[in-house]
């Protein structure tokens, strides 16, 4: 039992001790990444964000590609008190709620085609794994028992539950774990073709025809579902060519296999539109969601089901064997549909789209780095990756990369003011993901602070080198 009690007027150097001592953070090491202490924010208007002591951030990654609306909106804040006042908490287990019903409603009127249904969880990963839930009881009640296993990217991050882990295509994040999860997650490539020689548009559509080789391999009749980003995020932005999903589609349709877009990251804006997978042009039988939903001021996420996966629950008058406490909190359904008002009244998905072009264009100005081998990405997700040598795209060592992105990046850019992600999930990238509302300036000042921490970097690197020579 700890004996300190938490000081009334706590300077930074008492909150950065006490959150040493009592805070673990989330895929951190219990050292901080900065050598001044855990950087402790606390508070946000717009796209800028402030810590303990005073001093400003840029925010790069709209918190984690959540904060779709800019921090600071007091509407949202009213909209969570006015219903809390209202009512509180109420579960949708065979009840319902106004809120509820009102948002999967309009959530059912913005998704493509036919997904009409919404089955509330509180994030990601547990949308995620819902809907691998789903597709598995879907096919037992159609009579196909042997559907379980489920296809994913390599590379890619969908979630770190269990379930939702085996579908995650990070082995660094598996390992650990790896007595304790399931078999049934198949691995095919990823869309990165930053280093594939035949860049013709039937080679590049290799991958899309990797997953119906895989689907044969383990059996059409064992394969339950396939998921996908529109834009895959793990391993730096990775977006698919032209007709990549169309003929994913196929695929699936022709096996009988359940298409999942994962849009945990790219609905609700992203990629300037409502979901990515109307943006990219395709059909999925069900869509993830989370973060965006509510611009992250109340946890909620959930799946968007077809009508056709509804009916056989309908046909069987089968309940769906899956629940979650606070799964359409009645304060997160209200903020977010009071987040989707502000997205629509301020028309936040075009400002995307007459946006994404001069924000690609001013990160690309960093490739006269030699450190900066490709920028990629769509809308506002954008990510940059570094190699050791851009005409041979040389990637760096593991150990190289982990003391550049953490020994030298993410403190410089930290220093700088810059709040976003240097990442080694597959090669060294930084990631950008910032507020909607994000335009020309913040865009400027992005590259910016990224250009004075790379040349810091780049030195630091020779200096290395030299050394061990």
């Amino acid at each position: 039992m700890s004996t300190t009690s938490f000081p009334a007027n706590p300077t930074t150097a008492e909150l950065q001790a006490l959150a040493s001592a009592h805070v673990w953070g989330h895929f951190s090491k219990l050292t901080p990444e900065d050598a001044g202490g855990t950087v402790i924010i606390e508070r946000g208007d717009g796209c800028t964000l402030w810590d303990h002591t005073g001093k400003r951030y840029l925010d790069g990654l709209a918190g984690l590609f959540t904060v779709q609306v800019g921090h600071g909106r007091p509407e949202l804040a009213q909209a969570a008190a006015t219903q809390a006042e209202k009512l509180a908490y109420f579960p949708v287990w065979t009840y319902a709620h106004p809120t509820a019903v009102e948002l999967a409603t309009r959530l059912a009127d913005l998704a493509p085609g036919d997904l009409n249904r919404v089955f509330f969880t509180t994030g990601g990963g547990e949308a995620v794994e819902t809907a691998w839930k789903l597709a598995r009881q879907y096919h037992v009640m159609r009579g196909d028992t042997g559907r379980y296993k489920v296809i994913s990217r390599d590379l890619a991050y969908h979630g770190t539950t269990l379930g939702a882990l085996t579908i995650t295509g990070l082995d660094g994040i598996k390992e650990m774990f790896a007595p304790m999860l399931s078999d049934a997650g198949i691995k095919v490539p990823n869309t990165n073709s930053y280093r594939e020689e035949d860049t013709s548009p039937e080679a590049l559509l290799l991958p899309a025809d990797a997953i119906e080789a895989a689907i044969i391999a383990a059996g059409p009749e064992t394969v339950a579902a396939v998921f996908l980003e529109p834009v895959q995020n793990s391993g730096g932005c990775f977006t698919p060519p032209a007709g990549y999903f169309a003929r994913v589609r196929e695929i699936c349709d022709r096996h009988g296999v359940l298409l999942v877009s994962d849009e945990v990251i790219c609905a609700f804006g992203r990629l300037g539109s409502w979901f990515g997978a109307e943006r990219l042009g395709y059909q999925p039988d069900m869509i993830t969601m989370a973060k965006g939903l509510t611009s992250g001021y109340s946890p909620l996420g959930g799946v968007m089901v077809s009508d056709r996966i509804a009916e056989a629950f309908l046909e069987a008058d089968e309940a769906f064997l899956h629940g979650i406490t606070f799964g359409g909190h009645p304060v997160s359904c209200a903020v977010a549909l009071a987040n989707l008002d502000i997205i629509e009244r301020e028309g936040l998905n075009s400002h995307v789209l007459a946006n994404e072009a001069q924000f690609r264009q001013t990160l690309e100005q960093l490739m006269d780095l030699p450190i900066v081998g490709d920028v990629r990405g769509m809308g506002y997700f954008y990510g940059i990756e570094l190699v050791k040598d851009t005409s041979t795209k040389e990637t760096f060592t593991e150990a190289e990369s982990d003391h550049l992105l953490r020994g030298i990046l993410t403190p410089r850019l930290i220093s700088e003011g810059l709040l976003c992600r240097a990442d080694d999930r597959g090669e060294p990238v930084i990631q950008l993901s910032p507020p909607l509302i994000a335009g020309p300036d913040e865009f400027e000042e992005i590259a910016r602070i990224i250009r004075i921490a790379l040349l810091e970097a780049m030195d630091a690197m020779d200096q290395t080198s030299h050394s061990q020579r």
